[in-house]
């Protein structure tokens, strides 16, 4: 009988989600015989891991973290560095550190099919994804050698209340506890005192907004009149921050609203759908407001909290954004699509090149047939089943994701030669 030697593995986990996912995938590796080890950087880091002996404070200035990762990464002789997001400066620093060490390297994200999927992906996300440099097809032809019944895409995020309750909590441990970590520095420019207080806030508010959005949401669709949807995200976004051309997110709103109101027909609406964790830093209702009335579309132009999309997306004519992932709500209904950001859904089959007065005008259509070819392959590789943030969506995702990180191959390669596993049913996972 032939036996099958498994090296030892020692993985290295950076900043996660907010919340126990990454204490909860470091027992799964455990079980399957890896060592793991927590680098924590603040006391939110250390509220959500229990487990003492595995945990590495950093609490040296920050521009000591690159000799200091380096040594971690030599001591414990480290095989996989696992990281949430590739983009803030401690994680881009390690992910150069590991690359040339031979070191590979685990990529969590928000899904690029959310919300009842994450992306898991090897060495980079987003902007910096292999996606990037793979046409729709080589993804056409990768697919010959699979089978998957595509699932519908889920009209809600499945466990946004939890995601917001964990970014209230993370913040209160940094905000009120952070005494040995004073060094700490967030790779946000808003302060943590604020960002829990805005945490805070939202998390009173639900239930107005709810009011606030369905109100207006109503009144859109019983309006009758055609609309198209410029689809917001979050400022301080790692997307929209090394991904776009904008500075700021009033720059693109003004972009918008004069494109619109230079091309769109006049009885034509444009309506903004704010990202549902807008915490109201910037005022986006204000802003969005003086900028319809500077170009003379005010009772033409309207704004929508957070909430569902698919119920503004059914009526649509077409959506513009910077390069969120909802987009590809979009794509999937076979709306027009103009970005403006590096994505992973940019090719050409799908985003529209017109000018942004010609596109608002009359919209060209993606390549429906394209788009559910690329959409599939997502679902065979990266996007992976369940959610970081409510219990049933961590036990979903857990069942799949360690097999996936311990395979020699990337989802993209697994799947190119053969070795993807078989993808689980779609369950709710709120």
């Amino acid at each position: 009988m032939k036996h099958i030697v498994h090296l030892k593995r020692n993985f290295l986990l950076l900043q996660g989600p907010h919340g126990p996912f990454f204490h909860q995938l470091s027992k799964m590796l455990r079980l399957a015989g890896a060592d793991v080890w927590r680098v924590g950087f603040n006391q939110g880091d250390r509220a959500f891991w229990p487990h003492k002996d595995s945990y590495i404070p950093f609490r040296e200035p920050q521009e000591n973290w690159p000799a200091v990762c380096e040594d971690i990464f030599a001591r414990k002789d480290i095989t996989d560095l696992v990281l949430y997001g590739d983009t803030r400066p401690i994680h881009a620093q390690a992910i150069e550190i590991a690359k040339r060490r031979g070191i590979t390297v685990h990529v969590f994200e928000e899904g690029y099919l959310r919300p009842y999927w994450i992306t898991y992906e090897r060495n980079g996300a987003n902007g910096n994804s292999a996606l990037m440099d793979m046409s729709v097809a080589e993804m056409q032809d990768t697919l010959a050698k699979s089978a998957l019944d595509i699932p519908e895409a889920p009209a809600h995020w499945g466990d946004m209340r939890a995601h917001v309750f964990y970014g209230a909590l993370y913040h209160w441990f940094v905000m009120f506890l952070n005494r040995s970590y004073r060094n700490f520095r967030a790779h946000r420019a808003l302060p943590v005192t604020q960002e829990f207080r805005l945490y805070f806030k939202r998390l009173f508010l639900m239930p107005f907004h709810w009011l606030d959005r369905v109100w207006a949401t109503m009144r859109i669709k019983r309006s009758g009149v055609p609309y198209h949807i410029a689809l917001l995200q979050l400022e301080h976004d790692s997307s929209f921050q090394m991904h776009s051309p904008f500075q700021s997110m009033s720059e693109f709103l003004e972009l918008a609203i004069e494109g619109f109101a230079a091309g769109a027909p006049l009885h034509h609406h444009l309506v903004f759908k704010a990202h549902p964790l807008e915490n109201g830093q910037i005022p986006l209702p204000q802003l969005i407001r003086e900028l319809a009335k500077r170009h003379g579309v005010a009772k033409r132009v309207h704004f929508v909290k957070g909430g569902k999309l698919a119920k503004l997306l059914d009526h649509a004519r077409s959506a513009v954004t910077v390069n969120s992932t909802s987009a590809q709500q979009a794509l999937w209904r076979g709306l027009p699509l103009k970005t403006f950001g590096t994505a992973v859904y940019n090719k050409p089959e799908f985003i529209s090149s017109e000018p942004l007065d010609e596109f608002f005008a009359s919209p060209s259509r993606p390549d429906n047939r394209a788009y559910k070819d690329y959409r599939h392959f997502l679902l065979e590789t990266s996007q992976v089943a369940g959610g970081f943030y409510s219990v049933r969506g961590r036990r979903q995702l857990l069942r799949q994701v360690v097999d996936m990180m311990l395979s020699p191959y990337d989802p993209y390669e697994a799947l190119k030669a053969g070795k993807a596993a078989p993808r689980q049913q779609l369950r709710l996972v709120n």
